[in-house]
């Protein structure tokens, strides 16, 4: 076994002293005609680092004529191919400034808005480049009213709009579970403003009003019935909003011992100013 392994790293070896020695005397070549015909080669077997790198050798050979255009768009092309994404969009974004006329402008305008949607990072990240990509997306569409790629482009959109959503869920929800409500209560009905149209909608609206009557229960006293009441107007909200909703007990229930509270306290505060 340890010899088959041998046998196999020297082969590879001998290859990629092979490939390199073949790419060294192509990029030394003064024929660049030829030069470029091994780099189209390269691209078309799928080899885009080497296709690339002589590309970038013959920008100012052939800047100016008529065969930069689709030099330029191949290197922009290998760069996204390599998931290189930063380095494919300032591409694509060149290549639209250089050749704004071109057959091939519509497609790179929307590679270059691609190319941040595919750099949108993790959720525990943050999503500039998500939300560039929804403004870039859209930006696209209404650019180019009937390009077959608005469907996709719209659902690129859509999924961005997903993420950020669930981001700002997540947030909201670690308010929820770090006690602080008030902050928890104010995020969930930020999140239900952002996203009014969301699925999530009636789970917002009851943990804004839950969130709320944690925070009123936790409160001083002389806070309390303000906060309470703060709870019945979320309620209402909700019955509003989502009158068949089958949330809308469990919400209902958050509202009936706020206004139970309400009504001792008021009792209290009465009771209080008779023996003054």
């Amino acid at each position: 076994m340890k010899r088959i392994k041998t046998v196999s790293a020297g082969i590879l070896l001998v290859l990629l002293v092979t490939a390199c020695n073949k790419y060294n005397k192509i990029s030394k070549s003064k024929d660049y005609e030829y030069k470029l015909s091994m780099a189209d080669k390269f691209y078309e077997q799928k080899k885009y680092k080497i296709a690339q790198q002589l590309y970038e050798e013959l920008f100012t050979v052939f800047k100016g004529t008529t065969k930069f255009e689709e030099l330029y768009y191949k290197d922009a092309y290998c760069f996204y191919y390599m998931k290189q994404y930063a380095d494919a969009e300032s591409l694509f974004k060149g290549f639209l400034e250089v050749f704004p006329n071109s057959s091939k402008a519509e497609e790179v305008d929307y590679m270059r808005s691609y190319c941040f949607y595919k750099q949108s990072p993790k959720l525990e990240l943050e999503q500039v480049n998500t939300t560039r990509a929804m403004g870039m997306m859209q930006t696209f569409i209404n650019t180019h009213p009937g390009s077959p790629r608005n469907k996709e482009a719209s659902d690129i959109i859509d999924k961005c709009r997903e993420k950020l959503e669930q981001k700002e869920y997540r947030a909201a929800e670690l308010y929820y579970a770090m006690g602080q409500y008030r902050a928890a209560a104010i995020a969930f009905a930020t999140l239900l403003n952002n996203y009014p149209e969301s699925k999530k909608g009636e789970e917002y609206k009851l943990r804004t009003v839950k969130s709320y009557y944690k925070f009123a229960k936790l409160s001083i006293a002389d806070k309390q019935l303000e906060r309470y009441e703060k709870v019945v107007d979320e309620y209402e909200d909700f019955v509003d909003r989502y009158p068949e909703s089958k949330l809308l007990k469990e919400a209902e229930s958050y509202s009936n011992l706020s206004k139970n509270h309400i009504k001792d306290i008021k009792n209290e505060q009465t009771q209080t100013s008779a023996k003054r």
